[in-house]
């Protein structure tokens, strides 16, 4: 209930109004001053700290609140006085409360899109320092933008149903106009879902070598929504839809350790002793290890014989490189050294050729008839 006094002054309800409205302008500048030392403090302990990121996200929804609050009180007060001076505001208070509830909601969704981002971005800076997943770069920038979309849509829908618009009528429709949407981009969308999947399983990164079954091999390049990249050992640059990597058996040469096995075949001759071919392959393969960088240390060769070949005894020596591009440097030097000290060791290592033993001629042929040894 407005004093008589203040209704009878045109003067005193001015004085009335604004100290209304002021009094809320100053609890704003007081909210704006304590969360900025609030946020100072809680900075000092800890600069990422998740309290200080969303104080910050909420200091300008909440001063902003305040201050359209004072405001629209002060419309109110208005329209309540009976002075003369203040007859063009009666009769105004219906929509000065659908105003103010817009603008409310126009805030709340503010407020809203803010802590999500800043809970998005404390994700980013303290998560990504114990995963090696790209889920941050990919996923999370998608979120921080969808996200706020959503918010401001249905503070719109809101809004409109508040000012006496249905919606019911509009959203049926978005609902019919998106299924027809989603029928034509079907198999973009099967693209999208797919790449998000992978994102989330988070084991497909930037950098992995992956081969496909039936497919091309590379190192990845990038995870996108709708295709994943990869660059073959040509250089060449590959687009692989994601829907057709989730229907592919797929093998990551760097899931969980980018350690590689080499294996190196080899074979040597029936007339070989073995037990030297054995000792002068792991002395070799021990000497590769310990000279090429890209080898791992810690593993220790080992040669086993597999088959016997059709020329030669066929052997592998198993060494371990650090990741797939060290791999061609150990087995290139592998071999190498294998080739030149079979040489200096005299171990044959046959051609694929087959050799005839025949120790005397006349045992296979038979021996000349007598008559025709004589006769010539």
């Amino acid at each position: 209930m407005i004093p008589e006094y203040v209704n009878q002054s045109g003067f005193a309800g001015l004085l009335a109004v604004l100290g209304v409205a002021s009094s809320l302008f100053i609890a704003a500048a007081i909210t704006h001053l304590v969360i900025a030392l609030s946020i100072n403090y809680s900075r000092r302990k800890d600069r990422d700290a998740l309290g200080a990121q969303l104080l910050k996200a909420s200091r300008g929804p909440v001063v902003l609140f305040l201050v359209t609050l004072g405001v629209f009180l002060a419309y109110l007060l208005l329209t309540k006085l009976s002075h003369p001076s203040f007859d063009f505001f009666d009769g105004h208070e219906s929509w000065a409360v659908k105003v103010w509830l817009v603008i409310t909601l126009g805030e709340v969704s503010y407020l809203g899109s803010q802590i999500v981002q800043a809970l998005v971005r404390w994700y980013v800076n303290r998560i990504p320092e114990q995963s090696t997943s790209n889920l941050n770069d990919r996923l999370l920038a998608q979120a921080r933008w969808f996200t706020p979309v959503f918010i401001y849509s249905v503070g719109v829908l809101m809004a409109l149903d508040v000012v006496g618009i249905a919606v019911t009528p509009l959203i049926a429709g978005l609902g019919i106009g998106g299924i027809a949407v989603a029928l034509a981009l079907q198999p973009t969308l099967s693209n999208v879902f797919s790449g998000a999947f992978m994102l989330t399983e988070g084991e497909l990164n930037k950098g992995d070598f992956i081969e496909l079954e039936g497919g091309p091999s590379g190192f990845v390049v990038e995870v996108s929504w709708r295709s994943t990249k990869i660059r073959d050992r040509f250089n060449n640059l590959i687009m692989i839809p994601n829907t057709k990597m989730m229907e592919s058996v797929m093998t990551n040469y760097y899931s969980d350790s980018r350690v590689m096995t080499v294996i190196v075949q080899c074979g040597v001759s029936y007339d070989s002793d073995l037990e030297q071919v054995e000792a002068v392959a792991l002395e070799v393969a021990a000497g590769v290890r310990d000279d090429i960088e890209a080898a791992i240390e810690d593993f220790d060769p080992a040669v086993r014989f597999t088959t016997f070949g059709e020329s030669n005894i066929d052997f592998v020596v198993v060494m371990q490189a650090e990741d797939r591009q060290g791999t061609f440097v150990v087995k290139h030097e592998l071999i190498k050294r294998l080739r030149n000290r079979f040489d200096r060791e005299g171990i044959e290592i046959n051609y694929p050729v087959r050799k005839l033993l025949v120790p005397n001629p006349e045992d296979v042929l038979g021996s000349p008839p007598k008559d025709s040894i004589e006769a010539s």
